[in-house]
């Protein structure tokens, strides 16, 4: 059988597959999350139960249990956004280097010194996938880096890696709750969040961990999907709008989203300072065009077909990030601070 033919097979079986999940997705009963409300201008969390708060983690967890071999198979350790220039016409071939190029924009952003004095020497990675981030960043500085995730699959394939790459001695990976962090305060000079936020279901409560481990005069830096700031006549975003967040948060387990004005006022309430903020959507409008080439790619339609519900239910919605981001309602964020010496 040719390999256009085999694709072909594949794709069908992916559409069948897809269009029946679709169906039981739509007749689903949307799980319970948390969702934020507004007080005197400032966001709160409305109350979950503990059951609720442990079906999301849960979903979580299975969710990157089943989908993380995929992502690796296709795109390697980074499992995050690209940096691209806006507007450019780019190749597959570009989209790991992208990848980098997202690390180092970042740190560029928060202003991460090389100094040798100065440089990070101890390195926390919060929601650390397979641990591309951590890996690169505990080469970069010669640092020492913990990575947590909810993901048992996560935190074992990322220790393989770092044992493979020479790194077990100065990286190490973890199962842990980014709400709950297992560490010290003020244990880190760098706290790094890559595209985890979004996951997290009380925003203030992630932002204070964030705080409570870096050190006094550490950088912190979050990366992060947001909603658009609301204008000062709105309460909150129109009714289409918010369709199309439930339907993504449906399909990649996610909570509530808040906006970039929203972090900024959690990290203000905190104290910390030398907050500054940037919309970085153009730079990574390339990404998820890809990401669902990729994934009707050959390779990309068995995985999927053998990867389970769960990793298929997000692959419904990746065409909703494209559409939130067209129609502005998704922005992809960098804020960063300092905590005072």
């Amino acid at each position: 059988m040719t390999s256009l033919h085999c694709s072909a097979c594949a794709s069908t079986l992916l559409t069948t597959s897809l269009t029946r999940q679709r169906r039981l997705f739509s007749v689903r009963t949307r799980q319970p999350v948390q969702r934020l409300r507004r007080t005197g201008g400032a966001i709160r969390a409305t109350a979950v139960t503990a059951e609720d708060d442990m079906k999301l983690k849960k979903g979580i967890a299975e969710f990157y249990d089943e989908s993380s071999g995929i992502w690796e198979n296709i795109w390697g350790e980074h499992m995050h956004h690209g940096f691209y220039e806006p507007g450019a016409v780019v190749e597959i071939s570009d989209h790991r280097s992208a990848q980098i190029r997202m690390i180092e924009q970042s740190l560029v952003f928060a202003s991460v010194t090389e100094d040798p004095l100065k440089k990070p020497k101890s390195i926390v990675d919060v929601g650390c996938g397979i641990g591309g981030s951590a890996r690169y960043l505990s080469r970069k500085y010669g640092a020492e880096c913990c990575g947590i995730t909810l993901s048992p699959v996560q935190a074992e394939r990322a220790q393989a890696l770092a044992a493979a790459q020479g790194l077990a001695s100065k990286v190490s990976f973890q199962v842990a709750d980014a709400l709950n962090q297992p560490f010290p305060d003020g244990k880190f000079d760098l706290v790094w969040s890559m595209e985890s936020g979004e996951h997290m279901p009380d925003k203030l409560k992630f932002v204070s961990e964030l705080a409570r481990v870096a050190a006094p005069g550490a950088t912190i830096i979050i990366v992060t999907w947001c909603h658009r700031d609301l204008l000062p006549n709105e309460k909150s975003l129109r009714p289409e709008e918010k369709r199309i967040l439930d339907k993504i948060c449906d399909g990649f387990y996610l909570p509530a989203w808040c906006s970039t004005a929203d972090y900024i006022k959690l990290l203000e309430s905190l104290s910390l300072k030398d907050i500054k903020a940037a919309d970085w959507s153009d730079n990574v409008a390339p990404f998820w065009p890809a990401v669902i080439k990729s994934a009707l790619s050959w390779n990309g339609l068995t995985s999927l077909l053998q990867s389970g519900w769960k990793t298929i239910r997000g692959a419904l919605v990746m065409p909703l990030m494209i559409e939130g981001f067209q129609k502005g309602v998704i922005k992809f964020s960098i804020i960063t601070c300092k905590k005072p010496e």
